[in-house]
């Protein structure tokens, strides 16, 4: 019975871990810096290639700083390989990421990337959150488009928040 217990227990860590990923992305492309905030440990460091090195508290204030300009911005996550011993894990994230921001001569620039999060987890106070996170650009094409007629608004006043009623899906720090 042991076994199984332990088998359940990674298989409920992993899960926990699928959905901080997850969140991650929806902070991101929801701009909801207040969610991000609280995805990240204390003392935690996030690679972000050439865009920010640092700690992830800095990382953070990078993202509030850039995603006013973000017209759009899509994380979606593919693979997710990820290893558990107790309290400590280890995780691979396979995502294309797409952006859509502004040119500054009335286009705009449509940006699509194939990354890689490799991840270092911790679970603190029973929750799973990033110490550190390191991210491989595999493949990014940049290239001019016209300007999109509409766009789906993307921070507080995405319908998400009017019709998913779940904690989970509520804008602001997680519980």
């Amino acid at each position: 019975m042991a076994a199984d217990q332990k088998a359940l227990d990674a298989l409920i860590a992993k899960d926990e871990i699928r959905e901080l990923a997850l969140l991650y992305s929806r902070g991101v492309d929801r701009k909801d810096v207040a969610l991000l905030k609280t995805l990240y440990a204390k003392g935690a460091t996030d690679h972000h290639g050439d865009k920010y090195d640092g700690d992830a508290e800095g990382y953070v204030a990078f993202l509030e700083q850039s995603l006013p300009y973000m017209l759009y911005s899509g994380h979606h996550i593919c693979n997710h390989l990820i290893s558990v011993d107790g309290d400590k894990g280890d995780g691979e994230v396979y995502a294309i990421a797409y952006h859509i921001y502004p040119d500054g001569k009335g286009g705009a620039i449509e940006d699509l990337m194939a990354v890689r999060y490799i991840d270092n987890y911790a679970k603190i106070d029973g929750r799973w959150m990033f110490t550190r996170r390191v991210v491989t650009f595999d493949l990014q094409s940049k290239r001019p488009i016209p300007m999109p007629e509409s766009f789906t608004p993307s921070g507080a006043d995405d319908p998400s928040y009017q019709v998913l009623s779940q904690r989970l899906f509520a804008r602001g720090p997680r519980p």
